[in-house]
């Protein structure tokens, strides 16, 4: 490759070089960030230091640097080390800072007072507790990178405009999963609540879905949402069902028909025995792992003769496992 200009830019070609980099990687390099080919490798090789020093790994610290080369050409007391310190405040498990900046090493390149401190600012104006805005940061530093005003805005109005409006429900939609507000309103979360709707989800229904699982508010309707929806009817579940199922455990919308949801209704009807019915009232059997749960619970009890509905096996199963070895017997706990 050529690198036109001064000799600087021959000096950070062969800094990369010698930091592993192949000339088609340097050549994207230079491309994102003109201001390489003018600048000292000294500073590239001191900001290289400072980020291998709060715990990016030596291995992952060139693929960090190609997401992001600009973060070489920042000042290291001006830019870096601010919004790192800043991070620090907000860390409470070792490493999150590395992994947030691996993640998004763009983070380095914006200003504490002018960006993060009103991003943290707007979050804790929605409810989100001090606490937990580091948590969100951390989990998804991209955030730092949305306009306020023409991206954030827009989504928290968009979910008051569901109902999430009460003891600060979007703060705590947000606090579950910080990567909602990147999806567009417009092409993925309007759709899936529209979606939500037509199957018959009141609104209460919609605030309950977003509060326990708002990951299912991210998923394509069409690629993942409908052929979950069109599954359930194929075996059997009435609407009414459906909207019961959905409400209580969001993610059978989202979980895998073929290693999930056939394999546990499967067990359910052909060797518990069971009726489609049974698990609409009782949505939760979807999340117990089939084998180290599910079956071992069944073979607990299947001696049994007693009258029980599915969540009562499950509790009696529960005890079961409990007191496996002691004087106790599954017999001494009597149905409601």
């Amino acid at each position: 490759m050529e690198i036109s200009g001064s000799g600087n830019g021959t000096s950070m070609l062969w800094f990369f070089r010698d930091k592993g980099f192949d000339d088609g990687s340097i050549d994207k390099m230079f491309k994102k960030c003109r201001r390489l080919e003018g600048m000292q490798n000294e500073r590239a090789a001191e900001n290289w230091e400072y980020l291998e020093g709060i715990g990016i790994q030596k291995r992952k610290l060139p693929s960090v640097v190609s997401k992001c080369p600009k973060i070489l050409v920042l000042g290291l007391q001006e830019k870096i080390a601010p919004m790192v310190e800043c991070l620090a405040t907000l860390s409470t498990k070792p490493r999150e800072i590395a992994t947030a900046i691996a993640k998004f090493p763009g983070i380095l390149s914006y200003s504490v007072e002018e960006k993060l401190c009103p991003l943290l600012a707007f979050f804790q104006a929605l409810g989100v507790p001090e606490k937990q805005l580091g948590k969100m940061i951390l989990l998804n530093p991209r955030l730092i990178s949305y306009s306020i005003e023409s991206k954030l805005i827009e989504t928290v109005d968009f979910l008051a405009g569901v109902g999430l409006t009460k003891e600060g429900m979007i703060g705590k939609v947000l606090v579950k999963n910080p990567f909602l507000i990147g999806y567009s309103v417009h092409k993925r979360l309007r759709p899936t609540f529209e979606f939500l709707k037509s199957i018959g989800l009141s609104e209460m229904d919609l605030q309950a879905v977003a509060l326990k699982f708002p990951d299912v508010l991210c998923r394509d309707v069409d690629k993942v949402l409908r052929p979950n929806l069109d599954y359930l009817r194929r075996r059997g579940f009435k609407d009414g069902e459906i909207v019961s199922l959905v409400t209580g455990y969001p993610p059978i919308l989202i979980k895998s028909i073929q290693h999930s949801l056939e394999p546990r209704i499967r067990f359910l009807v052909e060797i518990m025995g069971r009726k489609l019915d049974e698990v609409a009232e009782y949505p939760e059997f979807f999340k117990h792992g089939l084998k180290k749960r599910l079956e071992l619970r069944h073979r607990l009890l299947k001696e049994k003769t007693m009258d029980f509905t599915l969540s009562e096996l499950q509790v009696l199963a529960r005890c079961a496992e409990a007191t496996r070895g002691t004087s106790r017997d599954i017999g001494e706990f009597e149905p409601r």
